[in-house]
């Protein structure tokens, strides 16, 4: 899935305090200073999505374990569908001791499944000192934690050419009403409003959940994140609404509707910081700040910049997040090793190795802001962290794959039929609610 391409280029974030604090509460080996090497002759073997620069990254948090235990690691790229590798692998009996799963989800099926065992109490203090409770509920299934949140996005940065805006003469907008006149301002100086990456129908989900979890609230937000309110309520259509008017204005569209539904993911962001810009803003999450950088050679902070997604009418301004939590499975060979790595990813001392490669977000509020290498970086950190108990898991990542991550269905394609056509909100809304309930009951 695209969707999970996105942590490929993520050009994350992280997060607070410090690293001498460890925020361990119990004597692990693995925390200590130097390590005692009690895992040497054994490898841990970890599965996950991350390929490419990703994998190297994290394969320097693992060279770290490996220094302070003895342990050797294996990572094993997975590719976009965990679920049904790690289950091919559990029953081949050659299963990995430590997975980390990118959707809350499949976090939910592996633990009903029985593949997974609670965490360690070290972790799980760990966890409590360092994490907001909304982490450790999102890892956790009927209570049990399963799950600890190595990795995170920020999914709600709108990413802007300063270039753009100050020919515009606008400044970051702080509200949703604002935003759309900034945006009508740019398009008046020549240059579209947004690049909107419509034909990846995930990026569209994700302006719904902003717009709704701000118009709508957390409470709400949850419920429909588990289908316990219906896609039909009234708090939806509103939302959707609300972002038609932004879909159906021509002004604020780069190309319209239908460029916008040939515009991928990566394209969205060279409309707007590549050679031939087109847009002066792209909304998606931290990782935009990647693409800019690593394909279009732009300076963070310089010549691409963010500013938080907008609070929508008299609501809060929302963060919404994404993130790969490190589980642990019955079957692996070396599970307690495996528990013995994740006691080590709980803690500021591993954030911190990739937070200094760069790339990288972590929940761990512990982590010293200072970790990071520049100023766009730890704001996005800083916003996340701010957010506290207030961050909800992306909606979509909530759902049954059927439901919030199939190309060509259910909330992708439904949201891609609404960009086409957004005069009906109540009837988007109605056959949203067809789909989702089919989805949540299989």
């Amino acid at each position: 899935m695209m969707r999970r391409r996105t942590t490929l280029i993520m050009s994350c974030t992280a997060l607070t305090l410090a690293l001498g604090a460890t925020a361990c509460g119990g004597d692990t080996p693995v925390t200590a200073g130097g390590g005692d090497k009690a895992l040497s002759g054994q490898t841990v073997t970890v599965a996950g999505v991350w390929s490419g620069t990703e994998q190297k990254n994290f394969q320097k948090v693992l060279d770290a374990f490996s220094a302070k235990t003895g342990a050797k690691t294996q990572f094993v790229s997975t590719g976009d569908n965990v679920s049904t590798v790690v289950g091919s692998k559990i029953e081949g009996g050659n299963a990995p001791d430590v997975v980390m799963v990118p959707q809350v989800g499949v976090l939910q099926q592996f633990a009903k499944k029985g593949w997974l065992t609670p965490l360690s109490d070290n972790t799980d203090k760990s966890v409590d000192a360092g994490y907001a409770p909304v982490w450790k509920k999102y890892g956790s299934v009927d209570g049990t934690l399963y799950g600890l949140y190595f990795k995170a996005a920020h999914k709600s940065t709108v990413w802007y050419s300063p270039d753009a805006f100050d020919q515009a003469g606008v400044k970051p907008p702080t509200s949703y009403d604002d935003l759309l006149k900034a945006g009508h301002t740019v398009s008046d100086s020549g240059l579209a409003a947004f690049s909107v990456a419509g034909q990846d129908g995930w990026t569209l989900t994700d302006w719904f959940e902003n717009v709704y979890l701000s118009q709508a609230g957390p409470e709400k937000y949850d419920a429909l994140a588990a289908h316990k309110l219906k896609w039909t309520d009234p708090s939806v259509v509103q939302a959707l609404d609300t972002l038609g008017k932004l879909f159906k204005d021509k002004q604020l569209i780069a190309g319209g509707q239908k460029e916008a539904l040939n515009t991928d993911f990566p394209g969205s962001v060279e409309k707007v910081f590549g050679p031939k810009p087109a847009a002066g803003m792209v909304y998606e999450g931290d990782f935009v700040a990647g693409v800019a950088h690593d394909q279009f050679g732009k300076m963070i902070g310089k010549d691409a910049n963010f500013f938080p997604f907008p609070a929508v009418g008299a609501g809060k301004a929302p963060v919404v997040s994404g993130g790969d939590a490190a589980v642990v499975l019955k079957d692996g060979k070396n599970a307690k090793a495996g528990m013995k790595l994740l006691e080590y990813l709980a803690t500021p001392e591993a954030s911190a190795v990739w937070a200094k490669a760069g790339g990288y977000l972590s929940p761990n509020k512990n982590l010293p802001l200072d970790s990071y290498s520049d100023d766009v970086t730890r704001a996005t950190a800083k916003s996340l962290v701010d957010a506290g108990d207030s961050v909800r898991f992306d909606m979509s990542d909530q759902a049954p794959a059927a439901f919030g991550g199939t190309k060509g269905a259910g909330e992708w394609k439904l949201l891609q039929d609404f960009l086409r056509d957004p005069s009906n909100p109540k009837a988007t809304a109605a056959k949203l609610e067809a789909a989702a309930a089919k989805a949540y009951k299989g």
